[in-house]
């Protein structure tokens, strides 16, 4: 298909990685973001200002930007010193547009436009969630706490059903490919899926549904992880993918997957990274 109509779910660096690929192709883009963190200075302006977490946010506003790098340099700086020690620039910035304009969509349009993005970067939710998770050591509160406790099984989100603005719901609506991840399993790609409208949304789209997986378990959130237990935590919340995009050069086992699998090499050298020329040869012949 020429000019696809792209949606990217998911949070963190994986995120920005898989939209540094897909606006290489895609007639339109769109992230879909959880906005679940609250550890770092995420974490603290949500305790000062109760905003959501707009660090996921901010990552994926620079991976569209015109010019990435130059965005990437300012919205990355973290203050070394002061009241202001370990916040970045791009974080203050995104709070601030909500604090005036008193509307975070309206805050995340106007920081696109500033930085010239060639998409758009939407919350998964309008209002503020916290993640729990059912882990082998019981109930754990909060995206932090859970990246580091092992033995997860599932998570959700507080408030259980959480305002998902419509236009999420649109764009989801009218893609022709829907990106899930890469990113961290439970505390990005599930947290951003977990508002039931959302998981409702991806299970009556059109479009065909990818799963971009790690290229390696995570400590300890996966810890020992194939490529098919992330695919049966997938299950376990509702979401099916019609394929699965991997690279088990890199660290992570394959596992005995039932679906279509594109195992190809998406790194250069010995990176742990996703290349984005090399995901994009493989995303775009997948829109249907």
């Amino acid at each position: 298909m020429t000019d696809p109509a792209v949606v990217c779910v998911g949070g963190g660096h994986g995120a920005a990685a898989a939209l540094g690929a897909v606006r290489q192709f895609a007639g339109s883009v769109t992230a879909v973001i959880s906005v679940a963190d609250d550890g770092g200075s995420s974490g603290r302006l949500r305790a000062m200002l109760d905003v959501v977490g707009v660090g996921d946010l901010r990552r994926c506003l620079v991976a569209l930007a015109e010019e990435p790098e130059r965005w990437r340099g300012l919205f990355e700086h973290r203050f070394g010193a002061g009241e202001l020690e370990g916040h970045p620039v791009g974080n203050l910035v995104l709070s601030g547009l909500v604090e005036l304009h008193g509307d975070l969509l309206v805050a995340l349009e106007q920081a696109a436009r500033l930085m010239g993005c060639v998409g758009r970067v939407l919350p998964a939710t309008a209002e503020p969630v916290v993640l729990e998770a059912t882990t082998a050591v019981g109930t754990v509160l909060g995206q932090a706490r859970i990246t580091t406790t092992p033995g997860v099984e599932r998570v959700r989100v507080r408030p259980s059903d959480p305002t998902v603005p419509l236009e999420v719901i649109d764009a989801i609506s009218g893609a022709d490919l829907i990106v899930l991840g890469p990113g961290s399993l439970y505390t990005s790609v599930l947290a951003a899926v977990a508002p039931p409208a959302l998981t409702a949304a991806i299970t009556e789209a059109r479009g065909r549904l990818v799963y971009l997986a790690n290229l390696r378990p995570q400590e300890p959130e996966t810890a020992g992880y194939s490529v098919a237990d992330h695919l049966d935590a997938l299950d376990r919340h509702g979401i099916a993918p019609d394929l699965v995009v991997c690279d088990t050069s890199r660290g992570i086992e394959l596992g005995a997957v039932d679906l279509e699998v594109l195992d190809v090499v998406l790194t250069n050298g010995r990176s742990l990274i996703h290349d984005a020329t090399k995901l994009a040869a493989v995303l775009f012949p997948l829109a249907p």
